[in-house]
C-alpha cells in the first residue's frame, strides 16, 4: 500500500511539473518495482486517472493564465476515444511487443528532448 501511495505521490509531483505520470512514471514503476505485468500496469494506471487527479494542479496552472480550457477540452475528448482504441490494440498485443514498443517510444522522446533543448 505505501509503495502505491508513494508511486502515485511521484507521479503527482511529475505532473504537476511536467504534464507526465500515467505511462511514464506509474507503469514504469509498477512493472518494476510492484512486478505488476505491463497490460495490468497500464490499465491500473489509467483506472487511477478516471478520478479528477489533475483538478488541482490545473486550477493552479489556470489562476497563472497558464491553463488553455478549450485546448484541454479538445485534448480531453481525443484522449478518451485514444485510450479506448490504445487499450483495444494492447490487450489483442502480445504484452512483450507492447512493452517494446513502450521501451521504443520513450528512447525516441528521450534523444529529441535532448537535441531539441534551448
Amino acid at each position: 500500500m505505501i509503495l502505491y501511495l508513494a508511486i502515485g505521490a511521484l507521479a503527482g509531483v511529475l505532473a504537476g511539473m511536467f504534464g507526465i505520470g500515467g505511462g511514464v512514471i506509474m507503469v514504469i514503476a509498477m512493472v518494476s518495482i510492484m512486478k505488476l505485468s505491463f497490460t495490468t500496469a497500464t490499465g491500473t494506471s489509467l483506472g487511477a486517472m478516471l478520478l479528477p487527479v489533475g483538478i488541482f494542479g490545473a486550477l493552479e496552472y489556470y489562476r497563472r493564465g497558464n491553463l488553455d480550457v478549450r485546448a484541454a477540452l479538445l485534448l480531453a475528448a481525443g484522449l478518451t476515444v485514444g485510450a479506448w482504441l490504445g487499450a483495444r490494440i494492447a490487450l489483442e498485443t502480445p504484452p512483450a511487443m507492447i512493452q517494446r514498443a513502450f521501451a521504443v517510444f520513450l528512447v525516441l522522446v528521450a534523444v529529441r528532448m535532448w537535441v531539441t533543448a534551448a
